[in-house]
């Protein structure tokens, strides 16, 4: 523990003041001392103590008052109370309005040295919680998810309305989209923010393990079963549980997630024991459960609860008019974490960017200029510092004309898809006026509102 920190000491009894604050003095702390509870509140009106030793009973306002104020205006600071023998009782009782802990006349100095060092250590770890969490909430805001572009518009408008909410939500998008980035934005923004995030990738863990991770085991539930383990729905409780690629879930475990899903509580595998949730569920997938669920391989009772509220993230290639922003904020974060000056894009290279094709999305645009930061010479990015299929521009893009599968296609979904990627991309490229998107696509206004309304854009 750093000996700079602030101690406050409050005693009505002069000469115990003195003698305690002179010893606390000698080990190295800075000690303000007081012999009033009302001088006490004004001092902590101007100034943050990271420890108060206060006695319990004071003229006036009393050591318990004090004590009630500071754990409702500053709650990493620790309280130790002062009390003679005869009110260690009492003193006991006041822990439970959140003392740290009390000590007794007449002092026994060495263990009170060890109470204040303890104290203080406490109050550091607090302190250091209170500031991650700070970092986390401002890493997670709304503005920090890059886009200006109308698709992306909208979703900002989605998140904000359901943040607030405890409403199911199903993250919809193709890998590389962000969709975990948006699921801790709206935790991060929720009235559970305090609370866990726990993410889970559903498709990264074996089909006979995510039970377990899932719902947690009792010792002997099976074989490795060595000692009771919790699973990731316990350890969100009270907060946010994120099910990532929840596409790929096997339909016997999907059959226990709606039930818990409709019961709110569950057991542990190899425990009848009931574990009630107190939870917020947000799940997410790049597949179409439509289709798997056509396919019998998703249950359609589930999707239902899952998608409560939907969220489709679009590729980067519908929103083309992030990517300058998209750069530049990667391009910031890379040369900062790489401790070098900022290496901005020539105008060639800028291009380049803007006219690839994106497969990986955001994540392949990341790594992309990571890359390139780190492999460049020069103070300018270049587009020969560009890898070799971006710097040849279109050349290695997809051909526009639409393959058709050995099995088949659904021909209806995929002209509806195309019509809803060609209408996003005028929609953005005309800024969101109808009219002029119309005009770019070919057709009227009115045709354009009708599509929009069908394919729910």
């Amino acid at each position: 523990m750093p000996q700079s920190a602030q101690i406050l000491l409050i005693d009505d009894e002069k000469e115990s003041c003195l003698a305690l604050s002179t010893l606390l003095r000698q080990i190295g702390y800075t000690v303000t001392a007081t012999h009033s509870g009302e001088e006490a509140l004004d001092l902590l009106q101007n100034q943050n103590f990271d420890l108060i030793i206060s006695d319990l009973f004071l003229p006036g306002v009393s050591g318990i008052d004090i004590l009630k104020k500071v754990k409702e205006s500053s709650p990493r600071t620790c309280f130790i109370l002062i009390t003679g023998n005869a009110s260690a009782e009492t003193a006991v009782e006041a822990m439970k309005e959140g003392a740290f802990d009390y000590v007794t006349k007449p002092f026994n100095f060495e263990k009170l040295k060890l109470q204040v060092a303890k104290a203080l250590e406490k109050s550091k770890l607090l302190a250091e919680n209170q500031y991650l969490r700070q970092q986390l909430h401002g890493r997670y805001r709304f503005d920090n998810i890059i886009g200006n572009s109308l698709p992306m518009q909208k979703v900002f408008t989605r998140m904000e309305k359901v943040a607030a909410t405890d409403s199911t939500i199903l993250i919809l998008g193709a890998s590389g989209t962000g969709k975990e980035l948006v699921a801790k934005a709206i935790h991060y923004n929720s009235h559970r923010r305090d609370k866990p995030f726990v993410a889970i990738n559903c498709g990264a863990i074996p089909a006979d393990l995510l039970e377990s991770e899932l719902f947690g085991h009792v010792k002997g539930a099976f074989t490795s079963a060595i000692a009771d383990k919790p699973g990731k729905f316990e350890m969100a409780n009270g907060g946010t549980i994120f099910l990532d690629e929840i596409g790929n879930m096997p339909l016997q475990l999907q059959m226990k997630l709606l039930r818990v899903l409709q019961e709110y509580e569950f057991e542990r595998v190899g425990s009848s024991h009931k574990i009630r949730l107190n939870i917020r569920l947000i799940s997410a997938t790049n597949a179409d459960l439509t289709t798997a669920i056509k396919n019998g391989h998703f249950r359609e009772d589930l999707y239902y609860r899952l998608n409560v509220i939907p969220i489709s993230l679009p590729p980067l290639s519908e929103r083309r008019g992030d990517i300058p922003l998209l750069a530049r904020h990667f391009l910031e974060k890379i040369c900062h974490e790489m401790n070098r000056t900022l290496m901005p894009l020539s105008k060639e290279a800028l291009q380049a960017l803007e006219s690839y094709s994106w497969p990986g999305n955001v994540r392949e645009m990341e790594n992309v200029i990571e890359r390139t930061v780190t492999l460049a010479d020069g103070k300018i990015i270049e587009r020969d510092d560009l890898p070799f299929n971006i710097a040849e521009g279109g050349k290695n893009q997809p051909s526009s004309t639409v393959p058709l599968p050995e099995e088949g296609t659904d021909m209806p979904a995929t002209i509806a898809n195309i019509e809803r990627q060609m209408i996003r991309q005028a929609m953005e490229n005309a800024n969101g006026v109808k009219a002029r998107a119309a005009e770019l696509l070919g057709i009227n206004r009115t045709t354009l509102v009708e599509k929009i309304k069908r394919l729910d854009l």
